[in-house]
């Protein structure tokens, strides 16, 4: 078995979108993606993105995806690697490909100085809390990450 990992480029969008699909479906949440394949292309490989993805294939066939961005730690006073998604499909699940796609970003991040890389897990998600565990990650439970989006963030904006 091989696993790949490479950067994504603006063809993968509809492979993209379909692995953010199969994860909010997954994540209980598959009515809530309003992303189009023209969204991805343009918040992922538009000129002004913060936003970078990868693609991990098992043997040569698409297996998952990441999608990442650069944060700040004002403590730290360096750059930080923030995952946004991880995604392996579930017929890919088990061989490994998942800790190789972290195993890579975490490479990203100790080659860009960063001082952090984190990312959120849902709390039912047992499967993915074990396997954080097991690699190393520790949760962050003292800090609760909050959210504003819609008509809240509107509404809040214009206040």
């Amino acid at each position: 078995m091989s696993i790949h990992i490479r950067p994504a480029q603006a063809q993968d969008a509809a492979l993209i979108l379909h692995f953010i699909k199969e994860l909010a479906v997954y994540e209980r949440a598959g009515d809530q993606v309003a992303a189009t394949e023209d969204d991805i292309v343009a918040s992922l490989f538009g000129a002004d993105s913060s936003g970078q993805a990868l693609i991990c294939e098992v043997d040569g066939e698409p297996a998952g995806y990441a999608v990442y961005f650069y944060s700040y730690s004002t403590w730290l006073a360096k750059k930080g690697l923030y995952l946004e998604d991880l995604y392996i499909s579930p017929r890919q699940r088990g061989c490994g490909a998942g800790k190789q796609l972290l195993r890579h970003l975490a490479r990203l991040a100790v080659e860009q100085g960063c001082g952090r890389f984190e990312w959120s897990v849902l709390d039912w998600n047992q499967p993915a809390i074990d396997f954080y565990l097991s690699i190393g990650a520790k949760p962050q439970a003292e800090w609760v990450r909050y959210r504003m989006e819609g008509a809240a963030l509107s509404d809040f904006a214009a206040g």
